[in-house]
């Protein structure tokens, strides 16, 4: 007996040192109405593009919108995980490039006011999936709602995306205040939307970024920018990515400027204390077992 245990713990370090860690990647906004959906989604379908198994989730409970997007008529939704008789791999649907996505729903005011317990509750169903990753991406609520704290809390890495208005300036220094001061998450990863120009998106990260180095401890990133493209408006009437409509546009090779950096990201190996549920699902659970 304590020479097959033996084997067994072998073999179940053998399987935490193959087991590829996944990237969570938050992507969130101060405010509504930044194009923070829409980045989601076209990096989601840029990374699957690379040959990466990737996962969308939608995680703007109450008003979720990645299945209209896409053009997508999912059966079932993150309710039906809730109510318990789904689970994740049952209610995923696949999107453009092999991109896989957990569908939310929208205009059920359960989901909206879901509690801090749910929203780990949630979280913590990540942990029966049961198929190779690479790239988990969480689209957010716009805001700092407890679903927005409780998944940027859960990932590794926090994308936010900002456009050149007052508004989303000074919300986006909102919610990496609130996150860094009461969360102690300490990195984030600027993309700036809608710009004009590559200076016009530096000169918007600075101004956000000369806040934060004055007022908080964190560090900014300054990841890329977003052009201003009509090609991105008429990707979007016709509910496809803009990374598959228009592969040459301006606005798709940004995407896929992007996704290349996410590529090169590194891994993080272990937790660093919040629930990186998929972190820690690879590489500590089967050496609980033990």
């Amino acid at each position: 007996m304590a020479e097959n245990t033996q084997d067994q713990a072998v073999g179940l370090r053998k399987m935490a040192q193959a087991a590829r860690p996944v990237k969570v990647i938050a992507i969130a906004s101060g405010k509504g109405g930044v194009g923070k959906t829409n980045v989601t989604v076209n990096l989601g379908v840029a990374l699957a593009a690379l040959g990466k198994e990737v996962v969308l989730l939608d995680a703007d409970l109450g008003l979720a919108n990645i299945d209209v997007m896409l053009g997508l008529h999912p059966q079932f939704n993150l309710l039906h995980v809730l109510d318990g008789t789904k689970t994740l791999n049952e209610i995923m649907v696949e999107g453009p490039s092999g991109l896989k996505i957990i569908p939310a729903t929208s205009g059920v005011k359960k989901m909206a006011e879901l509690s801090s317990a749910e929203h780990a509750g949630m979280i913590q169903a990540f942990s029966e999936m049961d198929q190779h990753i690479d790239v988990l991406l969480i689209d957010s609520a716009a805001g700092i709602a407890d679903s927005v704290i409780s998944f940027s809390k859960a990932a590794q890495e926090v994308i936010v995306v900002v456009c050149d208005e007052p508004a989303s300036i000074t919300d986006a220094y909102a919610l990496i205040k609130l996150l860094s001061r009461e969360h102690q998450v300490e990195r984030f990863h600027i993309v700036t939307n809608m710009c004009r120009s590559v200076q016009e998106g530096r000169e918007l990260f600075d101004k956000i970024s000369l806040v934060c180095d004055r007022f908080l401890d964190v560090t900014l990133d300054f990841m890329g920018i977003v052009p201003f493209d009509e090609d991105l408006r008429r990707s979007v009437k016709k509910q496809r990515s803009v990374v598959e409509a228009f592969p040459r546009s301006k606005a798709a090779t940004a995407f896929n400027h992007l996704a290349k950096k996410i590529e090169y990201w590194p891994v993080q190996k272990q937790p660093r204390g919040h629930m990186e549920f998929f972190v820690e699902r690879l590489i500590q659970a089967s050496m609980e077992m033990v």
